[in-house]
């Protein structure tokens, strides 16, 4: 893609120092860091490298500012998602995947504003155990199955809105592992949909009032009120009527659609470069989709604190994996069950594994005269030692943009 007009960078270059200035009440040294390496990613703060063609008959070289390789920068992203799906397509099995989305009512997103750390982590792993479980029942599958989960936290409008994704492999491998298990052809998802929304539910609201007895839920501004126990039953009462959503779409394709269709969902951020339209005035004009009225394309406009406010809502925890495995794709079972299942199928892992080769150059820079990858062959960091910023401030520097 070429290089889009409009950057987050320029925007946290432009009213950053403002920015953090008036949200001293709620801004985080987390979102410092973040806002610092957006806005220094790719340029001579961070130092620079030398590429050179791989093309033996071109011999192209050329410098680049190095990147921040935060995984909130919009333009940190693609090398790493095409190396994490280049390391998934041995365990692409040959059938059919699904796609599932698990959501929560807005009542419960409030609350993982202000708990990310223990709701996220909830989310992800009730999501799988309602999936491993249902699966499991005799009635609807009757075997083990195995996916990829990624967490999302927001909405083309750039709100919060917690959900995770899942990719599934549309059967699973019998209890005894001698024979796989295709999807059932009376549910149009390969699972029904009711009772995953049921089961989800069910165990969100367990989880819920286990982590409350156990004084692991924080309650802040807004929210203060639910510390009161009778206050906080009520609530979950209330989130227990509202309606859940569980999205199911349909099987698709085989392992070469998955790679393509993996690469929507895994290392986004809030919102790319590329969705940006203009800012001019004090605001940030961004397209998006909505969907709930036949997927049309819309511009919204916000002032660019509101702007920056809104994304850094998606800012995870440290040290949070927003990506996981389960079942047999999970790592203490994958090493020994996912073989079995390729051998329940008759297929060979490596096949697919060779035949898609070509696809690793994908995520390398290409070279401007021939279009042959090109690689690193000089990296030069900038100085370790820096002043450090006065408190609460991103001590932003005139643009050094190549």
């Amino acid at each position: 893609m070429d290089r889009p007009p409009i950057e987050v960078a320029d925007i946290v270059r432009a009213v950053g120092k403002s920015f953090v200035e008036s949200s001293r009440d709620w801004i985080t040294g987390q979102h410092l860091k973040v806002l610092r390496a957006i806005e220094r990613c790719r340029t001579a703060d961070l130092g620079y490298h030398l590429d050179e063609c791989t093309n033996a008959d071109c011999g192209y070289s050329g410098y680049s500012y190095n990147s921040c390789l935060n995984r909130h920068c919009p333009k940190c992203q693609a090398n790493a998602r095409h190396r994490w799906i280049n390391g998934r397509k041995k365990e692409l099995l040959p059938v059919p995947y699904a796609h599932a989305v698990f959501t929560v009512p807005p009542l419960l997103a409030q609350l993982a504003l202000q708990n990310k750390k223990l709701i996220y982590t909830m989310l992800l792993r009730l999501s799988a155990e309602t999936l491993i479980e249902v699966a499991r029942n005799s009635k609807f599958l009757g075997a083990e199955i195995g996916f990829f989960s990624v967490l999302h936290s927001w909405t083309q409008q750039l709100t919060h809105h917690p959900h995770v994704h899942c990719v599934i492999p549309a059967g699973g491998l019998s209890f005894d592992h001698q024979r796989w298990v295709p999807a059932d052809p009376r549910y149009r998802f390969f699972l029904p949909k009711g009772a995953l929304r049921k089961v989800f539910r069910g165990k969100v609201r367990e989880a819920l009032e286990e982590a409350f007895a156990k004084g692991e839920i924080g309650f802040y501004g807004k929210l203060k009120h639910l510390a009161d126990p009778e206050t906080f039953h009520a609530f979950i009462r209330d989130l227990h009527r509202n309606h859940w959503v569980v999205y199911c779409k349909r099987p698709f394709g085989g392992p070469e659609q998955v790679l393509k269709y993996l690469g929507r969902y895994t290392h986004r951020v809030a919102i790319s470069n590329h969705r940006l339209v203009s800012f001019e005035n004090g605001e940030v004009t961004f397209t998006w989709r909505d969907r709930a009225h036949g997927n049309v394309q819309k511009e919204m406009s916000l002032p660019a604190e509101e702007f920056l406010r809104r994304f850094l809502l998606h800012v995870l925890p440290k040290g949070f994996v927003r990506i996981r495995n389960f079942g047999f794709l999970a790592s203490r079972h994958r090493g020994r069950i996912l073989p079995l299942c390729f051998q329940c199928l008759g297929s060979d892992p490596e096949a697919f594994n060779n035949q898609a080769q070509p696809e690793d150059t994908k995520g390398l820079c290409k070279c401007p005269k021939c279009g042959a990858p090109m690689i690193v062959v000089l990296r030069v960091y900038a100085p370790k030692w820096r002043p450090r910023p006065p408190p609460m401030s991103l001590a932003l520097e005139p643009d050094s943009k190549p």
